[in-house]
């Protein structure tokens, strides 16, 4: 039982902090955290200000080098669980 429950325990300790790590990295409001690209013009945005959809923040925060603590956390998690389970 202790297994299960350290098991689950990790997997969604993983989560919450690869959450949390996307969380830190900054405002997603602010355009100015994205370096500009002279290939791409400036989309025409129906604001002047800051948006919530900055031009090119891409899908950065899947990247294995900022994550592998909550990957590693949420694999070690469910190796507990599956082995639990077969036994």
């Amino acid at each position: 039982m202790a297994v299960i429950l350290i098991g689950a325990l990790l997997t969604v300790a993983g989560v919450v902090y690869m959450a949390g790590a996307v969380i830190g990295r900054g405002r997603l409001s602010d355009p100015k955290s994205s370096p500009a690209t002279p290939d791409r013009p400036a989309p025409k945005l129906a604001t002047t200000g800051p948006t919530l959809e900055p031009r090119r923040r891409g899908l950065g925060f899947f990247g294995l080098s900022q994550n592998w603590p909550g990957l590693l956390m949420m694999g070690v998690g469910l190796i507990m669980l599956l082995s639990a389970a077969v036994f």
